[in-house]
């Protein structure tokens, strides 16, 4: 007999808080073989494992290692789920985002949390990495087509960065099309309306549902 499938997804949750990924691949094959959606064993165990880590880590239980440790989990988990996907879910046109830190910071595991969560979710992310060249989010944006740029930094001597992102996509007639995100320690609503960008979000979990409400139900 199979355990209940909110049995399994707190095995998977756990599993990816607790850093065990022998567990979270035990829980997520027995979770496809019980027949259970793959969706929700992504987003209600897998993520809600991920949102649990996220916020020991901004609690400060967790350390960056730790935060990686429990991404690895769940991504052992996402490799066996994911293929079970509907279609539909799979084959959705992925919203397509530029994720990166602004040039002269290299504090990166805010932003790298924040990718894991949106592809998590279902957008397609390219990180640019760390202390990016202002002009490199514009031109990749341009190249890919993308939908959303996100911009991070925890220093408050680059966040005149992000404004000059915004300033530039509108100088090339992108500013319509590509939506700005801002996140990280100094940044706040109050700056994100000042410098024109989309949206603003405290954490990893807020981001995914601020890129959502922007691109996706609109």
């Amino acid at each position: 007999m199979f355990e209940s499938k909110e049995a399994l997804l707190k095995r998977l949750s756990d599993g990816v808080v607790d850093m065990e990924e022998e567990d979270v691949i035990e829980a997520s094959k027995e979770y496809i073989e019980a027949g259970y959606e793959a969706f929700d064993g992504i987003m209600q165990g897998l993520v809600d494992g991920m949102n649990r880590a996220s916020v020991l880590y901004d609690e400060e239980e967790y350390f960056v290692t730790d935060v990686l440790l429990c991404s690895d989990a769940m991504y052992e988990g996402l490799n066996i789920l994911r293929p079970h996907l509907p279609a539909e879910e799979a084959d959705k046109a992925k919203v397509k985002g530029v994720i990166g830190v602004v040039e002269g910071d290299t504090h990166d595991i805010g932003k790298n949390l924040v990718k894991i969560m949106l592809e998590t979710a279902g957008f397609e992310m390219i990180d640019l990495g760390r202390d990016v060249p202002l002009d490199s989010f514009v031109s990749k944006a341009k190249e890919v087509g993308a939908d959303f740029v996100c911009l991070s930094t925890l220093m408050t001597t680059t966040m005149g960065g992000m404004k000059t992102v915004v300033d530039r996509l509108k100088e090339e007639g992108l500013r319509d099309k590509v939506k700005v995100l801002i996140g990280g320690g100094p940044i706040s609503q109050k700056y994100c309306d000042t410098i024109g960008a989309d949206g603003y979000s405290s954490n990893a979990v807020e981001a995914v549902k601020l890129a959502k409400k922007l691109l996706v139900t609109a």
